[in-house]
């Protein structure tokens, strides 16, 4: 078929327009490695350096350098990559020197093969960086697999970890790390129900599950400035039928304020899939992309338009889908960027929570007046959002687990939600059983168990003297109330030498109950200013609540004027006492970061158990206590307050807290949010490294404050100046690197910019993994602790991260749930700081 000169001109013109973007980018950071390979291999433009090139990024026990069999592999652009691997026979890390902070890809490439005794199928492994779980529980098949993520690294080194699971290997055979253009993912999108504005993308790690051309062929990396892939969109439509593909790369404008180059190719912007309206303006339908994802993540979906159909503006109106819910209406390509026709431009968009394994993509014909029936859509990227452990992984996600198969994921969907609800029903059966037998044994006693008064058919009156005639809600609280005369006999009369500790409400003392149940009573003191509202809210909180890292309340009493709070004893009494001042023996490393998960697994359960958070407004060192076991459980929640409406991004208040651990943004704004515990846990934990005091006016200016000084010695890397002497030599550095950036993130000036207690969570865990990962440290350090016993082992790194999810009861014994059997449990131990 002939070619015209005006057609072979826009071909040529087209070409070396193509030519030119494609070679637009210079990354600042470009590793591309052939694992395994003794020589470069050539992929298209790229070149991937020979293993022993790379040798010195790499550290692993094995050096182990598989070569495929002689056998045909299917030809594919990177076929050349796939005839060489590393194996890896235990924890194993790529460590690349990062020249430029920012968006950054990591690129694996795997096809498994037999060498030698290893069976890279049978491999099952975990791939994770210092801040994010990329793949967890990670086999594959006889396939060729690559997986592309995209990070904001914020350090100077970015450090790749290959974790073999149950004696099996990992493998890898290529691999890219390569530094994007700043505004390739900004920081903020549209949510897609209720549809609003998204915040916080720049620190997301994002996998890029689909990237796809519409109405065009596979665009292959040498085609796209950022070496990419998009392949065609056919196999996903749900009715080719309904369809009609445009192609028109001539037309395509990349202005101002539009997408640019780096955003997607003008292959992608030049072509479409259109509705196939076939001449008739009565027709009504949409079409439909359909996706395969992991339920149990937010999605960030990227839509590609550009107007390479219409021949004048103001011709084109369609409406856009994601799922059921309408995210743009009448959408105008020509009015978004200055009346410019052929405009290429893209669309953010966050979605819900996924619960089906299906994501579904719309588009079709506008209801407004004279509309043709028209819609396209030029490209498609789909980019899974970390959850908040961090994680990519469905395998690791603490939402729903993963399977291979929709089909199974739908029905281990099903499963986990009848098990669950059947669970949720036990547990409360369980617990009503367990208080009434608590009750009925009461009652055999000589002490004398009645239930609360009621005034007004709603409320208890509190003393006068107390309360003014304040009344407070009792309804819900009818099983927890203890008469004076039990409480008296229980603490021999608020004998003196019982008191095992003073804080602002009062005093504590030691008791016990049924001559077998350890309990601690803080009886309020009423010169106190921690009156009634604190008296209150300690009861209606805890009440609520049963989880293993929260202290248990077993009781109240407010006879005779009084404001009583009994607790479960906590037999080691505070983490400050543990620190400094008390004279106790010095705890390990390793017990210091399980009571920091502990705490933080009871702070995220406040943050995100119910509908609005609980916010602690408290936290510190004082109100975490340690069991027998040194199992910390958060305390004192006379200060909590629920968080805001679901329509709004705070609660405003007056500031309460403790010196040298209050949030500097909620004293200046007096607005609470949950980072405002965010911020105190950091001073925390600061506290637990360095163990002094958060504020010392007996130590040079420069030191007084705890949070201030550490931040300057972690700024200039150099934290381990100043930890507890006691740790000296003890710490694994990497252990000790992802600690302090973890406490310096919770310090972060800005709440939007500290992490969740999740995310926190998760950073102890994993520091908790660096330290045991390579060094057993002192024999005495055998703790029994639960949150050991909880947290992921060293040999299977994120597969058995304990459940935080917020809906559920964490783990365990009948007393966690029951409030039944005390026998370690709670106390405020030492006076603690004023509020």
């Amino acid at each position: 078929m002939g070619c015209g000169k005006p057609e072979l001109l826009i071909w040529v013109l087209s070409i070396l327009y193509l030519a030119w973007f494609s070679s637009g980018f210079n990354p600042v950071d470009n590793y591309r490695i052939a694992c395994g390979s003794s020589a470069n291999a050539s992929v298209g433009s790229l070149v991937f350096i020979a293993d022993d090139l790379a040798s010195n990024f790499l550290s692993t026990p094995q050096d182990i350098l598989a070569k495929a069999p002689l056998k045909s592999i299917s030809s594919s652009e990177y076929s050349s990559l796939y005839q060489t691997a590393r194996v890896f026979t235990g924890s194993s890390k790529y460590t690349f020197s990062i020249s430029q902070i920012g968006r950054h890809w990591i690129r694996l490439y795997f096809y498994p093969f037999v060498y030698n005794s290893y069976n890279m199928s049978e491999a099952t492994f975990a791939v994770s960086t210092q801040d994010h779980v990329l793949l967890n529980d990670f086999s594959v098949k006889n396939s060729f697999v690559s997986k592309e993520f995209s990070l904001n690294v914020t350090s100077n080194n970015l450090v790749i970890t290959f974790t073999p699971f149950n004696n099996s290997i990992a493998f890898l055979n290529a691999i890219e790390v390569v530094s994007l253009p700043d505004g390739l993912i900004t920081d903020d999108a549209t949510t897609v129900n209720p549809s609003g504005r998204f915040l916080g993308l720049l620190p997301v790690a994002l996998e890029t599950v689909w990237r796809v051309n519409m109405g065009g062929p596979k665009v292959t990396f040498d085609n796209d400035t950022l070496w990419r892939t998009w392949i065609p969109d056919h196999s996903f439509l749900l009715q080719q039928s309904s369809v009609v593909d445009y192609s028109n790369t001539a037309a395509v404008n990349y202005v101002q304020g539009g997408a640019t180059v780096d955003i997607a190719p003008v292959s992608v912007y030049g072509t479409a899939t259109g509705m196939n309206s076939s001449g008739n303006p009565d027709v009504n339908f949409n079409v439909t992309w359909e996706f395969n994802v992991d339920p149990g993540f937010q999605y960030l979906v990227r839509f590609h338009f550009c107007d390479i159909v219409s021949t004048s503006l103001n011709q084109l109106y369609f409406d856009v889908y994601i799922d059921s819910w309408i995210v743009v209406k009448d959408l105008d390509l020509s009015t978004y960027l200055v009346n410019v026709l052929a405009a290429a431009y893209y669309m953010d968009f966050v979605t819900v929570l996924a619960v089906s394994n299906k994501l579904h993509v719309s588009i079709g014909p506008s209801t407004l007046p004279g509309a043709y029936p028209n819609a396209i859509l030029n490209g498609l990227e789909i980019m899974k959002m970390n959850n908040s452990m961090g994680s990519l992984s469905a395998a690791a996600s603490v939402m729903i687990p993963s399977d291979s198969s929709s089909k199974k994921n739908v029905g281990v969907m099903v499963g986990i939600g009848i098990g669950a609800f059947i669970a949720v029903i036990f547990a409360v059966l369980l617990f009503l059983l367990c208080r009434r037998r608590r009750k009925l044994a009461l009652q055999g006693h000589t002490k004398t168990w009645v239930p609360l008064s009621i005034t007004g058919g709603n409320s208890h009156s509190v003393g006068s003297k107390y309360s003014n005639g304040t009344t407070i809600s009792a309804v819900s609280n009818l099983g927890y109330r203890i008469p004076f005369l039990a409480v008296q006999e229980a603490t021999n009369n608020f004998d003196e030498s019982w008191v095992i500790g003073i804080g602002g409400f009062g005093k504590v003392y030691k008791g016990v109950l049924n001559e077998d149940t350890k309990v601690a009573v803080k009886r309020g003191n009423p010169r106190s200013q921690q009156g009634l509202a604190e008296f209150q809210t300690e009861i209606e909180m805890l009440s609520q609540f049963r989880h293993r890292h929260l202290v248990s309340l077993i009781g109240y009493c407010d006879e005779k004027n009084e404001m009583i709070l009994i607790y479960e004893y906590m037999e080691n009494g505070t983490l400050k006492s543990h620190l400094y001042g008390s004279g106790l023996p010095s705890m390990s490393w390793k017990q210091r970061l399980e009571i920091c998960i502990g705490s933080a697994r009871g702070l995220h359960y406040l943050h995100t158990g119910y509908a609005k958070a609980v916010i602690h407004r408290d936290v510190k060192s004082a109100n975490i206590l340690l069991d027998e076991n040194l199992m910390a459980k958060v305390a004192d929640f006379g200060l909590s307050k629920t968080g805001p409406e679901i329509d709004q991004t705070h609660v405003s208040t007056a500031v309460k807290g403790s010196f040298g651990y209050l949030d500097p943004e909620y004293f200046r704004r007096q607005q609470l949010t949950e980072k405002s515990d965010v911020y105190s846990f950091g001073v925390v934990l600061f506290e637990v490294l360095c163990a002094r005091p958060v504020i010392d006016p007996s130590l040079p200016r420069e030191m007084v404050n705890l949070a201030e000084w550490a931040m300057k010695w972690q700024k200039k890397g150099q934290l381990e100046q100043i930890i507890d002497s006691t740790l000296a030599g003890k710490i694994r550095p990497d252990s000790l690197r992802k600690f302090g950036e973890t406490a310096e993130k919770c310090l972060a000036d800005y709440g939007v910019d500290r992490p969740s207690m999740g995310d926190v969570l998760w950073n102890l865990e994993y520091a908790l993994q660096l330290q045991e990962a390579v060094i057993d440290v002192e024999p005495e350090e055998n703790s029994t602790n639960m949150i050991g016993e909880l947290s992921p082992q060293v040999n299977n790194f994120g597969n058995d991260t304990p459940s935080v999810s917020a809906t559920q009861f964490e783990a365990g014994p009948v007393d966690d749930l029951s409030g039944v059997s005390m026998s370690r449990v709670f106390s405020q131990l030492v006076k603690s700081e004023g509020r």
